[in-house]
Parts: structure tokens; C-alpha cells; sequence
């Protein structure tokens, strides 16, 4: 993708207030998903007027919204706009389930292509290697993305020692923060309402220089002041309730790709984890002879 509106965007990171932050946060971790907005859509996501997303895009050199996406256009190619040709006979075919479950559907893609396309970026490169390589690796979820990070801490496990879910129970992480910072390396999962923990974990972690990696959500607005790394993964699928299912994408394609950064020493490891299961626990079936 060439770059002009996505160095516009990053650029008046630095200069605008903070509703233009705010604004070119969103658009930044929505690139994908702007060609089925309108300037409505996007102000009421962030609780703005239409009005100050308009004073935006004119700020950073687009006369209106519709601007900014006809130059879109150019830089995503014809993409996006082809995922909603094709969902189109999918909104036929579902005429008779509930009415926005289509949009849901292309909302989610849209968010899979997102995580997608950071697996591709040089710094998933350096926190999948700090991950491999780090002799701990901390991993905090709060509220209901505790469960994302216990399944990334689970799956790590299969592949490598020391790693652990951060159990904030007694009240001061020192488990976390009196780590040697060069040894140990620290993952967090957080959408809104965001929890206190975790930006208070964030925060003290990079004080006392403990790399911090932040999975986030589209509006988080102390995302890059407190972490060294920040993937904004969409959680709007126009449901009830806002969905983390992408996050958890993620953690599979960053496991996935720390395996191959760990080599043929996974394999050893993985196979005397099942030999222990099956001896503590058991399987249903047993596996077929190695090959």
C-alpha cells in the first residue's frame, strides 16, 4: 500500500488536539474498514460532532470525508471495496436472519484483514522474537479479555518455559515489575471500559524498562504513551456486545509465528508435553505412529 493518507494520518498525531488524535487513531487501525463509513459513523463511534471529523480531514489536506476516501481508493487499491461486492449475495441469501448480521460479517473480515496485515510489519518481527527469546514472558488480561490472555499463555506454554498469567490478586505485581527488565517481556490485553490495572501495569512496566506489548481496541487513548508496541485489532461488529474474537486471531498468528522463531526444538518439547498429559490425563484416541 502506498503511504500518503497513512503518513498524514501518523503525522498529525503529533500536532492535533486531542479529538484529532482521537480521530486519526481510529482511522489508522480502521484503514480497511472506511470505505463502508460515512463521517456520521465515525462520530458517533468516538462521541464527536460530524462537524469536528470534517475539521479533521480538512486539516490534514482533504476538503471533506468523501475526499479523503476517494483517495483511499487509490492507496488500498480495489480491495476493500471488492470484499463488499462480494458479500453482497451473502446479504441476499440472509434475508431471513437478523437484519445487521451481514454488516457484522463484513465488519469481522475487515478486522481479520487488520490483524493480518500487522502480521506482515517489522515490529510483529521484533515482538514475536522478544517472546522467543525473552527467559520471561508475562502475559495480563483484565475484565473479559482475561480469557485471551490465559489462551495465550496456555498455548506459549506448549511451546516454551517460562511464561506466566499475571494474577494481580495480591495487590502489587511485583511478580512483573522487580523482573529484570532485559529477561522479561510483558503482553497485555485491554478493551473499553479500560481497566486501571492494566493502564497502571503499562505504565509502571515501562518505567522500570520492561518492553510492553498492548492489544488494543480502536479507541484507547493511552495506548502509545504507555507501551513500546500497540495492535489496535476492530471490536465493532454492530453486536451487543463489542467482540474480541480478532484478538484472539492474533494470538494465534504471533503463537504461530513464535514457533518458527523457537526452530526444531519445539517439536521435542511438544511431544513430551502430550506423553505427560496423556499419562495425567488422557486422550480419547491415541496417536498414530511417527512417521
Amino acid at each position: 500500500m502506498s503511504q500518503p493518507i497513512k503518513q498524514r494520518l501518523e503525522s498529525s498525531l503529533s500536532t492535533a488536539a486531542a479529538s484529532g488524535r482521537a480521530i486519526a487513531n481510529y482511522m489508522l487501525a480502521n484503514l480497511y474498514e472506511l470505505p463502508f463509513q460515512t463521517s456520521a459513523d465515525i462520530a458517533a463511534k468516538l462521541g464527536v460532532s460530524e462537524s469536528t471529523v470534517g475539521r479533521f480531514c480538512r486539516s490534514i489536506g482533504y476538503s471533506h470525508f468523501k475526499d479523503l476516501k476517494n483517495d483511499l481508493k487509490t492507496d488500498l487499491g480495489e480491495g476493500p471495496w471488492l470484499v463488499g461486492e462480494r458479500l453482497q449475495e451473502f446479504r441476499q441469501q440472509s434475508s431471513q436472519s437478523p437484519q445487521g448480521l451481514p454488516h457484522s460479517f463484513e465488519l469481522e473480515v475487515g478486522a481479520l484483514m487488520k490483524v493480518y496485515e500487522y502480521s506482515l510489519t517489522p515490529t510483529w518481527q521484533t515482538v514475536s522474537q522478544r517472546l522467543a527469546t525473552r527467559r520471561k514472558v508475562f502475559v495480563a488480561g483484565f475484565q473479559t479479555e482475561r480469557g485471551i490472555a490465559a489462551s495465550m499463555v496456555h498455548l506459549l506454554q506448549y511451546l516454551r518455559d517460562g511464561v506466566q498469567l499475571v494474577d494481580g490478586a495480591a495487590g502489587h505485581y511485583a511478580d512483573v515489575l522487580l523482573s529484570k527488565p532485559e529477561e522479561c517481556a510483558l503482553v497485555v490485553f485491554e478493551a473499553r471500559r479500560y481497566s486501571r490495572h492494566a493502564l497502571n501495569l503499562c505504565r509502571k512496566a515501562r518505567e522500570a524498562g520492561i518492553p510492553v506489548t498492548l492489544v488494543t481496541d480502536t479507541f484507547c487513548d493511552w495506548a502509545e504513551q504507555n507501551a513500546d508496541e500497540v495492535f489496535r485489532v476492530p471490536t465493532e461488529f454492530n453486536l451487543f456486545w463489542e467482540s474480541t474474537a480478532a484478538m484472539l486471531s492474533l494470538v494465534h498468528l504471533l503463537v504461530n509465528e513464535v514457533c518458527k522463531q523457537l526452530g526444531p526444538e519445539v517439536e521435542r518439547r511438544l511431544e513430551a508435553t502430550a506423553a505427560l498429559h496423556n499419562e495425567f490425563v488422557g486422550y480419547t484416541s491415541s496417536p498414530g505412529p511417527k512417521q
